[in-house]
């Protein structure tokens, strides 16, 4: 009796309509799939959506407030990129982005009276140092020993959030803070100015800069193409003279180093001090946007658009009884459905012949 069997097959040439689609169908299947589950829990997924959306896109206050929550998922994601071009798995922004937010805080409470000129640009550098170290760590092991960076990176968050913890409940809670777990505030110099009357600032200038200058290194630099190269095939890459070991340091540490500089923008753009749970996943949220957006960069400004609309709106549809965590529910669901369209975009589904494996 034969039996049916197939086998996943390689595309040479993936279309490019389909590397083009495949993101907005995901998007459209994942609101889909949210559509059944509000159904199946008696809500009308119209009038959720309608709430969601418009409430995070349809005023002048959920616009700026959508602008607000996507900086930091810009700037993680755009650090992502770096490391997923050359195939590095970097799970580790969001303790990038925590220890970029405790570095730049270190700043202002240690020398209160800089003056705005130094003491933001100090935050900034304080903060890429501290999160490219913190990818540094796993990328040591990985370029000397093949330590799988996923394990690494993803260890090292906890270990980031923790220390953040320790600090604003010890040592660096403020005594004048009726004991709650942030540290004092920071002078006005350690603000990053902001845009117009609304809590959007200066972050995000910074990371539209950013998205335009690693599209244009992506794209037309060496080193740009020496990230592709040895994504691809490490051993072409090897042959051709590249310095693998040299470019994994390198690459994480930029990864990382971005990532940190979320943290100081949130930090000094939006709260004004380091305070518990800084970030509520951004940096996990990140790694769905820059697979989203095909690492394209100027994609992910868009697309991280697009999900901090899913964060405002998850907290305005609780007025009509749905819990924010539908937001974080669609976030999985559009990973899922991107990851499998990935799959088919790559590959074709045949039938195997009689004695193939």
């Amino acid at each position: 009796m034969n039996r049916l069997a197939f086998k996943l097959e390689k595309r040479l040439n993936p279309s490019p309509a389909m590397i083009a689609i495949v993101p907005l169908i995901s998007v459209l299947l994942a609101l889909l799939l949210g559509a059944i589950f509000l159904s199946l829990t008696g809500q009308n997924p119209l009038a959720v959506y309608a709430t969601m959306f418009g409430e995070a896109l349809g005023s002048k206050y959920g616009f700026t407030e959508t602008l607000v929550k996507a900086i930091p998922l810009m700037l993680s994601a755009l650090g992502i990129s770096i490391a997923f071009k050359m195939q590095l798995w970097n799970i580790g922004a969001e303790g990038q982005l925590y220890m970029g937010a405790l570095a730049a805080t270190w700043l202002p409470l240690t020398y209160p009276n800089l003056p705005a000129y130094l003491m933001l640009p100090g935050m900034a550098m304080l903060a890429m140092a501290a999160g490219g170290i913190w990818g540094l760590i796993a990328a040591i092991p990985k370029a000397i020993w093949k330590v799988d960076e996923i394990i690494t990176t993803l260890m090292l968050n906890y270990v980031a959030i923790l220390w953040v913890d320790y600090l604003v409940y010890g040592p660096w809670k403020d005594p004048k803070g009726f004991n709650f777990p942030f540290t004092a505030q920071f002078p006005g110099a350690a603000r990053l100015p902001g845009l117009g009357d609304s809590r959007v600032n200066a972050g995000l200038v910074l990371a539209v800069l950013l998205a335009i200058l690693l599209a244009v290194v992506f794209k037309y630099s060496r080193w740009g193409y020496e990230l592709k190269v040895i994504g691809a095939s490490e051993q072409s890459a090897r042959y051709a003279g590249m310095h693998i070991k040299k470019k994994i340091l390198v690459v994480l540490f930029l990864s990382g180093a971005i990532s940190g500089l979320a943290g100081m923008t949130e930090v000094s753009g939006i709260v004004g001090r380091l305070q518990h749970g800084i970030s509520p996943g951004y940096g996990y949220t990140a790694i769905i946007v820059a697979w989203l957006s095909k690492l394209n960069p100027l994609a992910i400004v868009l697309v991280s658009i697009l999900f901090g609309a899913l964060q405002v709106g998850g907290y305005a549809v609780q007025v009509v009884g749905v819990p924010a965590a539908v937001a974080s529910m669609l976030q999985g669901a559009i990973l899922f459905f991107v990851l499998g369209g990935e799959v088919l975009t790559n590959y074709r589904i045949r039938r195997a012949q009689r004695g193939e494996k």
